[in-house]
């Protein structure tokens, strides 16, 4: 699909704030939304709205509303099964969730591994159960030359009492990926469990849990051009094998056993439209597979996210007051995604944002809940980083006002 017909699918892309285009490289907080998420929802809302389970034609509509979000979120996993994709408020909260069950037997003696890398989501949720339990945490280091993992120190840690391993896929302040099929290889040679944050990785690369093999994978739809609705995948032999907490009219049969309370169904009802946009930008007739059509439309936006990468890396290579954290070697693009983490020289990281932010470019400035990573970096007390992110919807020529608008900002 043409790029400026691709822009046109998103409302808040085709806007003007006081005569002025606004460019949103905001991504990594949250994606823009296409109209077909907003329509998916208002027409669930407005025809359909009801609970599970009734007797009637809107709940019948709600009951099969479901069971289809399930379908579209095993195609975009390419999960073996629907009934292994659990939803929820947030990634964050099904996190705490799934951490409180799948402890419930830890001990004393017991070792858990978080990282550096992660957002606390991701390291908070087990410190605090591996706590409860008396169980001891390590966190694994990152090479600070790029920002990823540092595989020796992670391997160095595994062993026999190692009950689970916490790990992004890519940072949501770098954008630096890591091997996290490695990391799961090694893992389950100690017999330990991953537990895998994607959400920063979602909206740019495909997701394939079977080819990981990883025990759970976690991720958030509004970041991908949908809602705010959290989602879980996890192995069936776990769904089935921990026991949740749940209230207990609730029946015990999975996904159901996993989410409590009643769900968004109009968020569900834009997580398909979501799933279904990425899949349109596929050149892939409409009567090939659903997983089909997002391999193709994912290798499509990852060739236009390269681009992007190169143009930023090779325009801040002329300004020496910046330093980037993370990948920068133009030969390892497909080792990051689009979103940089940047300081100034002499200038704090929201300075910088709100002089963005007075021209309507879109940025976020702080440490972004990466808080072992900023820490290490030695960021934390220094307002962390400016984070200039770009999903597929952004053009080169946004990012040349961007550079624009940094020169005036230097030049003052």
């Amino acid at each position: 699909m043409e790029l400026q017909s691709l822009r046109r699918q998103f409302p808040a892309l085709m806007q003007q704030i006081n005569g002025i285009a606004p460019i949103f490289l905001d991504g990594p907080g949250g994606s823009q939304v296409p109209q077909s998420v907003l329509s998916a929802m208002s027409a669930y809302l407005g025809y359909f709205n009801s609970n599970l389970g009734g007797a009637f034609f809107s709940s019948h509509k709600t009951v099969t509303l479901m069971d289809e979000a399930r379908q579209a979120v095993a195609d975009l996993f390419n999960a073996p099964s629907k009934t292994q994709i659990v939803f929820g408020a947030n990634m964050t909260s099904l996190t705490f969730s799934f951490s409180r069950a799948i402890s419930r037997d830890w001990q004393a003696g017991d070792e858990v591994i978080v990282t550096n890398a992660d957002h606390y989501s991701n390291v908070s949720s087990w410190r605090q159960a591996a706590e409860d339990k008396g169980a001891t945490v390590h966190a694994v280091r990152i090479n600070e030359v790029d920002c990823t993992l540092d595989l020796d120190h992670y391997a160095s840690l595994l062993n026999t009492n190692t009950k689970l391993v916490a790990v992004t896929y890519a940072s949501n302040t770098t954008g630096s990926i890591n091997n996290i099929k490695r990391i799961v290889e090694l893992a389950h040679q100690v017999g330990a469990l991953v537990y895998v944050d994607a959400v920063h990785y979602a909206p740019h690369e495909l997701i394939d849990v079977q080819a990981l093999d990883c025990d759970f994978l976690a991720c958030s739809a509004y970041k991908f051009f949908g809602p705010h609705i959290g989602i879980v995948y996890g192995k069936r032999e776990h769904l089935e094998g921990f026991t949740p907490y749940k209230v207990e009219p609730a029946k015990d049969v999975i996904p159901g056993r996993w989410e409590t309370g009643t769900q968004s169904f109009e968020g569900l009802a834009g997580v398909i439209a979501a799933i279904d946009y990425i899949a349109s930008l596929s050149d892939l007739p409409n009567t090939t597979s659903r997983r089909a059509r997002l391999v193709d439309a994912f290798g499509k936006t990852k060739a236009h996210e390269m681009a992007l990468s190169e143009y930023v890396l090779t325009r801040l290579a002329d300004f020496p007051n910046i330093r980037v954290y993370g990948i920068t070697d133009l030969n390892r693009l497909a080792e990051r995604t689009p979103t940089f983490a940047l300081t100034f020289e002499g200038i704090e990281p929201r300075k910088v944002s709100e002089f963005l932010g007075e021209r309507h470019i879109c940025v976020w400035d702080g440490n972004f809940y990466a808080q072992g990573l900023c820490e290490q970096l030695e960021l934390m007390d220094k307002g962390g980083v400016v984070r200039i992110g770009c999903m597929h919807y952004n053009t080169i020529a946004e990012l040349e006002k961007l550079f624009e608008v940094l020169a005036q900002l230097r030049a003052q």
